[in-house]
């Protein structure tokens, strides 16, 4: 029972959630700076060209799930 009590705790705790976009933006930050971490790790890179190179790379990461997902229900 304990994981629909977890399921109710977290639909409350939304409902009463103003800035959802506030809320979630520090799993965002974190995302987006695990691949500019993976493009460049050693942070030498120009700013600009760090994002640039994570926007790439986490395109690349979102087409590998894409493609694993359509893997997985052509099997289905």
């Amino acid at each position: 029972m304990a994981g629909i009590d977890k399921r109710i705790a977290v639909l409350v705790s939304w409902s009463k959630t103003g800035d959802r976009k506030q809320r979630t933006k520090p799993g965002r930050d974190a995302f987006v700076a695990r691949f500019e971490r993976e493009v460049d790790p050693e942070g030498v890179l120009p700013v600009e060209e760090r994002r640039r190179r994570a926007e790439l790379a986490k395109r690349a990461y979102m087409l590998r799930l894409a493609k694993r997902s359509a893997q997985v229900r052509k099997k289905g």
